[in-house]
């Protein structure tokens, strides 16, 4: 695949850059710190020789001629080197340390503290738009997601389905993180049934004859492991009775596509609706995260208990936005209720609605914008208002 220039700006000093695997973390780093010395714990030799001994590091970072950049690769795989690295940093021997991880779940489970804010935690995430830029194809994104390991593949049907036995096998199984296996593949195929829903953990619990507390730790490891994220409910100054749940998303329209069962009584268009509110969702999180340190940004979903809902609030200094993603070709009156309703709430709010046709208009006071549109235009460091014009 032709390399795609990322977003991701990394920091100067030392810092950690977590990320579900493929989203192009090792070939980023690879390419940006050509020079830095290299060690891989996706070797089985290297993990197990530096979690037995974690000093060589120590003998590695002095060693004559060495650079003073050195990567981990999947840091989770070996904790234990991270006293030493926090150690290294404190000499203040100009080391700068870049730590990857697909995985945090190991690293909380070993009590250690991420090196106590001595480096910046990040993240990186599927492809945006327009990181792609002529290249992004709506349909195919809501297909077959935006996983760079996915995109540039010759069948990318296949490399999904690699891709979601790949992490039951290595992240989940191997290490140990549930006690049945069974359980949990029943569990991520219930559980993509409420991709881009509010949360019911009983519903959950019940379509896979487990506990709710079993669920919860699952849904956990799921987070844990980088695979789906939690939006909370927008409460600030809040006049009604708001929804309690948080709403849950896979982190990718194409990992929620590979386990979302389809059959002769799913609904392709709730499906596909699914898809691109998610691939919103996780447009919206890679923006927040990539400018971050210009202009910070919180992302939540804004639901009363009469069911009136509004896909995603975002809140910043630059204001408060609230967007509505629709997979219509033309825009209906009931599709601007829940906008209006949450402009009643907050009349200093933005509003937005996303949907599938090609024009772009504005109708009582909300602007309506082709999806592709604002998702090729969406870039971090800028305000949603450049997106939308």
């Amino acid at each position: 695949m032709e390399f795609v220039r990322r977003f991701f700006d990394p920091p100067q000093g030392s810092f950690f850059i977590f990320g579900p695997r493929g989203t192009g973390k090792s070939t980023f780093i690879r390419q940006h710190f050509q020079d830095a010395w290299y060690l891989d714990l996706l070797d089985p030799e290297n993990a197990r020789s530096f979690a037995a001994r974690p000093e060589r590091l120590s003998e590695v970072a002095y060693a004559p001629g060495r650079s003073k950049q050195i990567i981990i690769d999947e840091i989770q795989r070996a904790p234990e080197l991270l006293s030493v690295v926090h150690r290294l940093i404190e000499d203040k021997q100009g080391f700068q340390f870049i730590l990857t991880g697909s995985s945090a779940r190991k690293l909380k489970r070993s009590g250690v503290n991420l090196l106590a804010g001595r480096a910046v935690l990040t993240s990186m995430h599927p492809f945006m738009a327009a990181e792609l830029g002529d290249s992004f194809v709506l349909e195919k994104a809501l297909t077959d997601g935006l996983l760079p390991i996915v995109w540039g593949a010759t069948n990318p049907a296949e490399t999904l389905r690699s891709y979601a036995a790949l992490y039951l096998r290595e992240e989940v199984q191997m290490e140990g993180l549930v006690r049945n296996i069974g359980n949990f593949s029943r569990f991520l195929e219930a559980i993509s049934f409420s991709h881009a829903a509010v949360l019911n953990l009983a519903n959950i619990a019940r379509d896979c004859s487990v506990e709710r507390k079993v669920v919860e730790g699952y849904v956990g490891i799921l987070e844990d492991i980088l695979l789906a994220f939690r939006l909370p409910v927008f409460t600030r100054r809040a006049k009604r009775a708001l929804a309690a749940h948080p709403k849950f998303y896979f982190f990718d329209a194409g990992a929620f596509r590979s386990l979302r069962p389809r059959g002769p009584l799913d609904n392709p268009d709730e499906i596909e609706g699914q898809a691109l509110e998610g691939l919103v969702a996780q447009h919206l999180r890679a923006w927040a995260a990539y400018g971050y340190d210009r202009a910070p940004w919180d992302i939540y979903y804004w639901r009363t208990r009469s069911g009136v809902e509004v896909d995603f609030v975002v809140y910043g200094p630059g204001g408060i936005w609230g967007l509505e993603v629709k997979n219509n070709r033309s825009v209906r009156p009931a599709d601007l209720r829940g906008l209006k309703s949450f402009r009643d709430e907050y009349p200093e709010s933005r509003l937005l609605l996303l949907y599938r046709g090609n024009e772009r208009f504005l109708r009582d006071g909300i602007m309506c914008l082709p999806c592709t549109d604002f998702l090729s235009r969406l870039r971090p460091g800028e305000s949603l208002e450049t997106a939308c014009q």
